[in-house]
């Protein structure tokens, strides 16, 4: 059998899985960013008409879900695997949605990570013929992940200036093997990454934290592939905030590959205005890059404006208990090619 490996940690899909839907929902804060009148639907508030902030991050992940699948002209029966998690323990937004949509399900937790995660894995479910259609998704919600993480809403903690806002809000990606209409994009190759911990213990500084791994991902999958920066239309990384964008680009400089400035975008510098909406360092959570890739380079891909991307999630690996033991940050990357279907 021929090996679909290149080279340590990256994958080539030879059947190129097609991305035939597509959907993200997002916050009242969110909606209120440069990139609102792109998503999929906008909620008025955070409740989203819900009884808890938890019963929220829920109802958007299944909304994101439903209308993905519907815009791939499909059912949820035809739905073979969902793929995804979301920051909340033991990530019950995914597991419990799983349990309302009846579809074999496949729960992960990469933190931030979560939606490139997803498409690695989903990728190669479909491009290994063990699946026709599967449906990749992430969330996260400001709230939940704030007073599970940090403080309590209600004590108002000064937040310092490496802090990033954890986006409100939900994408889901449907991937087939034979789409049914014109697909958004096709999935070429996954590199899946390493975990790096270069020592850092702020949980209000997780760039810092997650930077040292996209870097490497970055490095492991050029290294594998025999491409550079230039090769890319985009390079955009998941939620390194304005901290970790720019320790990326002084790592990726000191190791000879440096980023093109106009080609490399970060998600949590995309959602928000930093200058109007008092983020700090800007947006993070699976949220981020998730509500991103679907709402913004989805389309661009799909018309031909983008041709070739590299899209990256990044997860800061820590959880409360770790955080609250004076534990270090483990980071995490995994990246993938997305490809136009002009190309």
């Amino acid at each position: 059998m021929q090996s679909r490996r290149i080279g340590q940690q990256t994958i080539e899909l030879q059947n190129r899985p097609a991305l035939c839907g597509n959907a993200a929902f997002a916050g009242k804060k969110e909606g209120e960013g440069p990139l609102g009148s792109q998503f999929d639907h906008v909620a008025h508030d955070e409740m989203y008409g819900q009884e808890s902030f938890e019963l929220a991050e829920r109802r958007f992940y299944l909304d994101a879900i439903d209308t993905a699948v519907k815009k791939a002209g499909l059912a949820p029966e035809e739905i073979q695997f969902l793929l995804g998690g979301d920051l909340l323990n033991q990530i019950i937004t995914a597991s419990f949605s799983a349990r309302d949509l009846g579809i074999p399900f496949i729960g992960l937790y990469g933190a931030c990570s979560t939606m490139s995660e997803s498409l690695c894995l989903g990728g190669m479910l479909v491009d290994g013929g063990h699946a026709q259609r599967v449906v990749c998704a992430a969330s996260s919600h400001f709230c939940t992940a704030e007073r599970q993480y940090r403080f309590p809403l209600e004590f108002g903690s000064q937040r310092p200036p490496t802090a990033q806002w954890t986006v409100t809000g939900a994408g889901a990606t449907v991937l087939c093997a034979e789409p049914v209409s014109a697909p958004l994009a096709h999935l070429s190759r996954c590199c899946m990454g390493r975990v790096v911990d270069l020592g850092i213990k702020d949980a209000n500084n997780m760039g810092a934290a997650m930077a040292p791994a996209a870097a490497d991902t970055l490095l492991s999958l050029f290294r594998d592939t025999g491409t550079t920066p230039g090769d890319y239309d985009r390079i955009i990384t998941g939620d390194l905030g304005q901290v970790g964008h720019d320790l990326l680009m002084q790592l990726m400089r000191e190791n000879r590959m440096p980023l093109i400035d106009e080609r490399y975008q970060d998600c949590g510098l995309m959602i928000y205005d930093r200058e109007k909406q008092d983020v700090h360092a800007g947006g993070s959570g699976c949220g981020c890059s998730a509500t991103v890739l679907n709402a913004y380079y989805l389309p661009r891909l799909q018309k031909g404006q983008l041709k070739r991307i590299l899209f990256m999630s990044t997860g800061a690996l820590m959880s409360p208990t770790s955080s609250q033991q004076g534990e270090s940050i483990p980071g995490v990357a995994h990246a993938v090619v997305l490809e136009s279907p002009t190309l």
